[in-house]
């Protein structure tokens, strides 16, 4: 219920993304274009049922085994989250249609920066696919906030690798959700 047009940050492209996310996206859009490395949006939110679709496609582009390194499944991927977009080069082409896209002026200020605006670069070449489960896409960028962005940036690791070992994906052990435990009554309790 809280999806915005990217058009609201002043980016050009189609889609929507969390309201939480678009001061920070307005910001890095204005910051690109000082710097001459304008972006545009090619995808944003992903519902359940355009993902299955998005996905298909790939597995009958480039083969189930392939497209499971390129494409999330269905309830896997981060733009379901509305947090998640993929970029491109105003009046480009797809990014994935170019060898690197991660070299274009836009690809490669936002490597370098887009951390500062609460953005990080999911799937980065040093992590790919093994670290990060999917292959480079160097314009494919999650919103996770400027403070944690900044934690990920630092630490080296892919964001993955750093929700694992920050504790955020072990919650769930052999499937299941671990009990919260049965509190234990103190004789006092101090302010």
């Amino acid at each position: 219920g809280d999806l915005v047009s990217v058009s609201r940050a002043g980016v050009p492209g189609f889609g929507r993304i969390r309201r939480i996310a678009l001061g920070d996206f307005a910001t890095m859009a204005r910051a690109a274009r000082a710097a001459r490395a304008p972006f545009a949006v090619q995808s944003a939110y992903r519902g359940y049922t355009t993902q299955i679709s998005t996905f298909w496609r790939w597995v009958s582009v480039m083969g189930y085994r392939r497209a499971l390194l390129a494409s999330a499944r269905p309830g896997h991927s981060e733009h379901q989250l509305g947090t998640a977009v993929d970029l491109r080069t105003p009046g480009g082409a797809a990014p994935w249609a170019y060898a690197d896209w991660g070299r274009t002026k836009a690809g490669a200020w936002l490597a370098r920066n887009s951390w500062r605006y609460g953005w990080i670069l999911s799937y980065p070449r040093s992590g790919s696919p093994g670290r990060s489960c999917y292959k480079y896409e160097p314009w494919h960028f999650r919103y996770v906030g400027r403070w944690l962005a900044a934690q990920i940036h630092a630490s080296g690791l892919t964001p993955r690798e750093w929700l694992w070992r920050s504790g955020a994906a072990g919650t769930w052990t052999e499937g299941g959700p671990v009990p919260t435990p049965n509190p234990t009554q103190s004789p006092t309790s101090t302010a």
